[in-house]
C-alpha cells in the first residue's frame, strides 16, 4: 500500500484517517510551460524524504491519519475534470473528512471550491497566487486555469494575496478591497491582520505555487518575479489557521524540473506545514 510520505499504514487507512489527500495530475489548459500533471508525483516523492516532526508546532500531524486517495485522472475536457474533482471532494466532505488536493494546474480549484461551497454556505476563499485568474472564460472554456477563481469571485468571499499579473479585463471582476497586491505587501505593515479582518465564515485556501518568489519557486508553468517569501506565506497561513475555521485547501501548479528538486521539497514542506497549523490551533 502506497502511503503519503511513507507514513505507517496504520495512519493511512481510509476509514480512520481524519485527512484525505487527492492528487489531480491535470494539465489540459496550461498556455505556456507544460508539466503540472507531473506535479503530484514529484510532490509525493519529495514528501517521502521529509522529516515528519514539525519543530514550530511541536507536532507530528500525520498521526491524525492521512489517506492518500487514488488520483483524479479525468482529462477528456476541462469541464469533465472540474465535475470529477467536485464529485470526489463532495464524497469526502459528506463523510466529514478534512479534504486536501494537490494539482495539477489551477483549474482543478474550480471543482474543489464548488464542492466546498455546496457544503459550507458562507465560504471564504483565500487565494495565494501571482495571477488574478478572474477571466470568465479563456480559449473557449470557463474551466481554464485563467478562470480558476472567477466562479468563486461571484459565489464566495474571495480574498486574493500576492497578485502581480493580470489582464485589464479582469478589473471588472476584481474586488480591490479584498486584494493584496504583491508590490504593496512591504509597505502594508499590518497586512496579515487586514487579511484576517476580511475573513468571514468557513475558510478554504487555494495556493498557486507561483505566488512565491520565482527565486525559491521557479518550478511553475508561469513564474513571475516579485513574489512572496517563504516567511510571508507561512506567517499568513499560521495567523489564518490560528484564528479561522479552515475547512480544506489545495496546492497547485508545481511543474517539476528534473535538475532542481528544491521546489518539490518546498511544496512538500508547505503542504505538511499547513496541515500542522490547521491541526494545532
Amino acid at each position: 500500500m502506497k502511503t503519503y510520505a511513507g507514513i505507517p499504514t496504520e495512519y493511512a487507512q481510509k476509514e480512520q484517517s481524519e485527512i484525505v489527500l487527492i492528487p489531480v495530475p491535470y494539465d489540459g489548459t496550461s498556455t505556456w510551460k507544460k508539466g503540472a500533471d507531473k506535479g503530484p508525483d514529484a510532490f509525493l516523492h519529495a514528501s517521502e524524504n521529509m522529516e515528519l516532526y514539525d519543530i514550530e508546532t511541536d507536532s507530528e500531524v500525520y498521526k491524525h491519519g492521512i489517506y492518500l486517495d487514488t488520483p483524479v485522472n479525468e482529462n477528456t475536457s476541462p469541464e469533465a475534470m472540474v465535475d470529477a474533482v467536485c464529485d470526489r471532494v463532495e464524497t469526502y466532505l459528506q463523510n466529514k473528512k478534512f479534504v486536501t488536493l494537490f494539482g495539477g494546474e489551477h483549474s482543478i480549484s474550480i471543482g474543489s471550491i464548488r464542492a466546498f461551497k455546496k457544503h459550507f454556505e458562507k465560504l471564504t476563499v483565500l487565494q495565494i497566487d501571482a495571477h488574478a485568474d478572474l477571466r470568465p472564460s479563456y480559449e473557449g472554456s470557463t474551466c481554464n486555469h485563467a478562470c480558476a477563481v472567477f466562479e468563486a469571485s461571484k459565489t464566495t468571499n474571495l480574498i486574493q494575496v500576492g497578485i502581480r499579473s493580470m489582464d485589464a479585463s479582469e478589473n471588472e471582476h476584481m474586488d480591490r478591497n479584498n486584494v493584496f497586491f504583491a508590490h504593496e505587501l512591504s509597505s502594508r505593515t499590518n497586512w496579515i491582520q487586514e487579511v484576517l479582518d476580511k475573513c468571514k465564515g468557513p475558510l478554504f485556501i487555494t495556493i498557486d505555487l507561483d505566488g512565491f518568489d520565482s527565486g525559491i519557486m521557479p518550478s511553475t508553468g508561469t513564474p513571475e518575479p516579485g513574489g512572496m517569501s517563504w516567511e510571508q506565506v507561512t506567517n499568513l497561513l499560521k495567523a489564518v489557521c490560528s484564528s479561522q475555521q479552515v475547512v480544506g485547501f489545495d496546492i497547485v501548479e508545481l511543474c517539476p524540473n528534473a535538475h532542481n528538486a528544491a521546489p518539490d521539497f518546498l511544496a512538500a514542506k508547505l503542504y505538511y506545514k499547513l496541515l500542522s497549523y490547521v491541526f494545532n490551533r
